[in-house]
């Protein structure tokens, strides 16, 4: 990955990362990519703003030494130190030896942890707290703690004299820098803020409130593209985001997870009698979609139909996987029918009900639509009546 300007004084050092299939092992970004992203601040003094994975420790060293023509860094800043991000921690600070480590005491807590007690000695250990400011000549460097977004010890670094927000995983996106240039920002964010961060809506809440007093004209995240225009409307869609409100309240999505294709079937009929109404529908065939992408589908929409087969008189697990997701996700404030299938002992429709009473502020819908394999005159009386009852609000 190419050395970039971030302004006259700011490089992003950087790497891209195309080989990697899962991120966090979980999550495809495959044929996309992902960037892990640093950046440096030239000034009297020198920041590092974070390390990278050590799957990139070579080109993110030779980075910093092109940029650096033979100086050395005065600190490295640690805003996160998940394994993507402190990973070649050691290999700069090795290189280094006069650098100082900048971070929180739960930073420190977790170098200790990650490379032993002694990897670092106190001496090269700055540690800081809400507010703390660090001078590096005409840039200063404000800390704001940002704990559980989406690790515990992560923090953002605002830096006064050009408003750039370091903004460790929040506004990070799957997808190489390179990769990815053209591709909208949203999308993939998306997918990156439900699955990894979303869970903490409460969390980023605090750090939106922080970040609002700040003029801030441009986001430099650990993952995806530095956002230098709209700014505002990134802030916008985390905020939406972290409330856990759809972008499109009117919209649905139908879930389905079917055996032998009765139920998909179905569920491609229920579609069309919603875009009868006009209704935005989304069909989400759970047997063949990653995990990621039908959960990030879920908040998207403001109401949920979820259609499921009955396996052995349990809940069929592709079904059963992707509730359990939503639940680890913190989903919650939507409306949801359920249509279930079972030739011989429909099951799917009270399990389904029993794994989303564990979520909060749902409102399942009181019309149930029971299939016995096939769709037949009952059980389309009953879709027509989910309909209006989706419709109707």
């Amino acid at each position: 990955m190419a050395i970039r300007t971030v302004t006259d004084a700011i490089r992003y050092i950087g790497a891209d990362d195309n080989t990697l299939t899962l991120f966090e092992n979980q999550y495809p970004v495959q044929p996309m990519g992902v960037s892990y992203n640093s950046y440096i601040i030239l000034d009297e003094k020198i920041a590092v703003m974070d390390s990278v994975d050590a799957r990139a420790a070579e080109e993110w060293l030779s980075n910093v030494a092109q940029v650096l023509e033979g100086r050395s860094p005065d600190y490295l800043v640690v805003t996160h130190m998940e394994p993507d991000h402190s990973g070649s921690l050691m290999r700069i600070a090795q290189e280094y030896p006069e650098m100082k480590i900048v971070g929180n005491a739960k930073t420190f807590t977790l170098i200790k942890q990650f490379f032993g007690t002694g990897a670092l000695s106190e001496e090269r250990m700055l540690e800081v707290g809400e507010g703390d400011t660090l001078s590096l000549g005409t840039h200063r460097l404000r800390f704001l703690l940002a704990p559980m977004v989406h690790w515990p010890e992560v923090m953002t670094a605002y830096e006064e004299t050009e408003k750039i927000l370091f903004s460790a995983d929040a506004f990070g996106r799957f997808g190489a820098l390179e990769r990815t240039a053209r591709a909208p920002w949203a999308p993939q964010a998306r997918r990156y803020y439900y699955n990894i961060v979303g869970k903490y809506g409460a969390q980023v809440q605090a750090l939106l409130k922080k970040v609002s007093t700040l003029e801030i004209k441009t986001i430099c995240p650990l993952h995806g593209p530095m956002l230098t225009e709209g700014v505002e409307e990134y802030l916008r869609l985390y905020d939406l985001w972290s409330q856990w409100k759809p972008e499109e309240p009117e919209s649905i999505l139908i879930a389905h997870a079917s055996i032998h294709g009765n139920t998909a079937h179905a569920s491609e009929i229920l579609k069309g009698k919603l875009e009868g109404k006009g209704v935005r529908v989304t069909l989400c065939d759970l047997t063949v979609t990653d995990l990621s992408y039908a959960v990030t589908s879920a908040f998207y929409c403001g109401k949920l139909v979820l259609a499921s087969s009955t396996y052995d008189g349990g809940l069929f697990p592709p079904m059963k996987a992707f509730l359990e997701h939503l639940q680890a996700k913190g989903f919650r404030s939507r409306r949801v029918g359920l249509m279930e299938n079972g030739s011989w002992a429909p099951a799917a429709a009270r399990l389904m009900r029993a794994e989303l009473e564990k979520m909060k502020d749902l409102r399942l819908c009181e019309t149930e639509v029971s299939l016995r394999g096939a769709l037949n005159k009952t059980s389309e009386t009953q879709m027509d009546a989910l309909v209006a009852e989706l419709c109707a609000e």
